[in-house]
Parts: structure tokens; sequence; C-alpha cells
């Protein structure tokens, strides 16, 4: 890997600048889930470990370059000092006069956040100006925030090449674990690919099929390629005009001798509401008024042999509609089997995606796959072998 870590800086009396994902839901001015803030505290701590200063760079919402009260990062520093166990200072502004103050007064053993980067429209033009005005207040940058490593923003790529950069804890458990599943997997390898919609993971498709031995597809997603099967399949999800592009994704698949993986079993129900009477038939028989919304438990079956015969799965996105009883079922079932082959050692697992940690919380095993990530987008994009602009200037540190 030609990135460097924090192991290959000497951070002592400097201080270090550190991109951190601190977007986290907020609901009457409390954080309502703080695993973003948990998972920045190795990177925090061992930069206080190893003598150094640590100024947190985050951003909060889309402010689009105002500045917005409640976008402030100012109502989250008491959960950050909370969940850090540290105390943590807090600066109305991450440039000139009020951050530089905040930073000359910053002693050791606490922590600096500097108000929301994107209050400076110079943020996500990554403006050179703003780049050097952030550089302005430290020694060193750290960059812990893989979830906006996709964005060629100031804070995340333009710091990056201006001053010695290394990658945080989160970022480096990050970028090992995708390097683990995609660049140089145990094999056979298994991708599962859900979710609403076949265009917004078209990219992702086209590359795992050239990458991967199975591909599990469930979601809406599923219904798509059933479609371009020539399946009727009623009132379902469906993008019928993607049905080509599905078929054509299939022939590839069948050319490098990747199997796909569709439903030969589905739930379906007349309409999606919580508790409604669902029945199960076989892929092809969807009755005319009645929307697939989940696969069938003889479709679960086969993905757990799919699994069972990896040695290495990949996961973005969920089986069925699984926010809504009784049509998280499959989505459960599988994630619980990936978990229980993970902790028996036969399994490498890594999942990420906003709807994919939500559905692993629902099957209570977000701590038993080998790794999950909050990411959204930048995970996403990883998958689809993209260059991540916030990766690429680690590179060049």
């Amino acid at each position: 890997m030609a990135w460097k870590t924090l192991d290959d800086m000497d951070v002592a009396g400097k201080v270090v600048l550190t991109r951190v994902d601190l977007n986290v839901p907020v609901k009457n001015g409390s954080v309502t889930d703080a695993t973003r803030i948990e998972r920045i505290a190795p990177t925090v701590h061992d930069i206080l470990a190893m003598g150094g200063k640590p100024v947190l760079l985050a951003h909060f919402a889309r402010p689009k370059g105002r500045r917005v009260p409640e976008m402030s990062l100012g109502q989250i520093r008491e959960d950050v000092a909370r969940v850090l166990g540290l105390p943590v200072k807090f600066a109305e502004d991450c440039v000139a006069g009020l951050a530089e103050s905040a930073v000359a007064g910053l002693g050791g053993g606490a922590v600096l956040m500097l108000e929301n980067t994107r209050f400076h429209a110079g943020e996500e033009a990554n403006d050179p100006q703003f780049a050097t005005a952030l550089a302005k207040l430290g020694d060193a940058f750290v960059n812990d925030a893989f979830s906006a490593a996709h964005r060629a923003h100031a804070s995340t790529e333009g710091l990056a090449r201006l001053l010695p950069s290394a990658a945080g804890r989160l970022m480096e458990a990050e970028l090992n674990a995708l390097e683990s599943a995609l660049a140089d997997p145990d094999r056979p390898l298994v991708a599962v690919v859900g979710g609403a919609k076949v265009s917004t993971k078209l990219e992702l498709l086209e590359n795992l099929v050239r990458k991967v031995n199975t591909v599990v597809i469930g979601g809406g997603m599923a219904n798509t390629f059933l479609v371009a099967k020539g399946v009727d399949v009623g009132k379902s999800l469906a993008e019928h005009e993607m049905a080509g592009i599905a078929h054509g994704i299939m022939a590839r698949a069948e050319e490098v001798a990747c199997e796909i993986l569709l439903p030969t079993d589905i739930v379906c129900a007349t309409e999606l509401a919580a508790g409604i009477e669902a029945v199960t038939v076989d892929a092809d028989a969807c009755p005319p008024d009645f929307m697939i919304l989940d696969v069938g438990p003889r479709t679960v079956a086969q993905i757990k042999d799919a699994f069972a015969s990896a040695r290495t799965v990949i996961w973005n996105g969920p089986l069925g509609v699984f926010e809504t009883d009784p049509f998280g079922a499959a989505t459960v079932a599988a994630a619980r089997k990936v978990a229980e082959l993970t902790q028996s050692g036969k399994l490498s697992s890594v999942a990420g995606g906003g709807d994919t940690v939500a559905a692993l919380n629902k099957a209570g095993v977000m701590d038993d796959f080998s790794y999950v990530s909050t990411a959204g987008g930048a995970f996403l994009e990883w998958m689809e072998g993209k260059t991540l602009p916030g990766v690429a200037a680690l590179e060049q540190g």
C-alpha cells in the first residue's frame, strides 16, 4: 500500500489537522447515533498519546457555503466530548482569526473542533486559497474520513497536498478491509448487491461481474433482472427501460464465468404495509395486482449455500424492503448466516452503505462481520473500481 499511516508520522508537539466524519444524525439537539464519533476515537487518542494536538475538521449537512446556525458543529460538541472521554474545545470558524486563536491556545491533552468546513464555499470547490488557509493552522494532516474520500474537497484532498499527510486509524482500517475484499481476496468471492434500482448501481455491477465468482442480486434491482428474463413482475418496482442493460450484464457475467444468483421464489403482497398478508410464490408467478417485496425461503437457502462455499463476502444493499415486516426476513436470515460463518473463521465479510448498516443492525450482527463501513458513496465508488480523490492524495503524500 502506498499511503502512510499514523505510525509513519512524528506528531510530537505538532498540531495535527484531523479530517473526521461528524455528520451524525441529530434530533432535538442530541446525537441519536454516535457510531461515527465512536469510530474516530482511536485516531484522536493515538495522536494525543504520540504527543500531538488533534484539531478536528468536519462537515455537517449541506449549508452550501453559507453559515446556517442549525448546521453548526457546536451543537454536538458535548456529545463528541462525552464519546471521546476528553475535553473538547470549539472554534466558531475553521479558518482565519477565530480558528487561529483557538489553535494557538490549545494545550496538551485537549481536542479542538473547528466549525463546519462547508460554511465556506471554498470547501466543496476545493479552492486552493481556502485549502491554504486551513493548512496554515497545522503542522500535519491526518485523514480519518473515508466516507468523504470520494469528494475532492479542500479538507479531504487539497490539504493532503499541502502538509505531511497520513491515514487515520479508521481510514487505515477501511482501506485494509476493502483491499483484502476486492484487490486480493480469498476465493470464492461472493458479492451481495441489493437496493431499489439498477440505474444507481450499474457501474458497480459491471465492475463486480469481472472480479467476483458469484453476484447475489436482491431488492427492487432483482425485479429488473427478472423483467430482462421475460418474467411478469406485476406491480413491482422495476426499471423496465433498464431491462436491456440488465440482460447485457447477465451476458457479460456468463462470458467470464461469474454466476448471477436471482430470486427463484418471492414474497409479495398487494401493497407495502406493515403486517399485511403476504404470499410466497415462484419468481415467475407474481399475481398481476401484487408487488414483489422480498425474496423467498428457497432463494435464501440458495444464498446461504453460496455463502457456505465462499471465503469472502462483500455486501451492499438489502434483499427486500427490510424496514417493513415481514419483508425483512430474507435480509436478516442471510446476514445472520454471514455473521455465523465469519465468527467461525470460515469467511471474511465486508459490508457497507447506509441501508446495509441499518439492515445489519436490524439483524443484530453489526459486530459479527469482519468489517462494516459506515461510508455510503465512498464505499460504493470503491466497489465500482473508481479512484477516490481523498485516498489518491494520501498516496502522493
